[in-house]
């Protein structure tokens, strides 16, 4: 039981297809807002992600889901649940 309970509990981000130009591996840019200590407004910070994509489905560009998963290679810790967006 304590497995199952865990496991819906996995940490999903949004972000945008940077490269894809890798096999199975897309580069995930995820935004985020973090506030400013100096003048208290909200500033834009991203992290790039590794993502696993079997079939590789995602193009540069579209806007996808990403989910945790277990270590898949040494710096792949994502997997690419679905596409929200493709690019035209």
């Amino acid at each position: 039981m304590g497995k199952m309970a865990e496991r819906g509990n996995r940490k999903a981000l949004q972000g945008v297809v940077v490269s894809d130009k890798m096999d199975k591996t897309v580069v995930v840019r995820v935004e985020r807002l973090v506030k400013s200590r100096t003048f208290q407004k909200y500033v834009k910070r991203h992290t790039k992600f590794k993502a696993h994509d079997e079939g590789n489905r995602c193009t540069a560009g579209d806007k996808v889901l990403i989910v945790e998963s277990r270590p898949l290679s040494r710096d792949k810790r994502w997997r690419v649940r679905e596409i929200i967006e493709k690019v035209k």
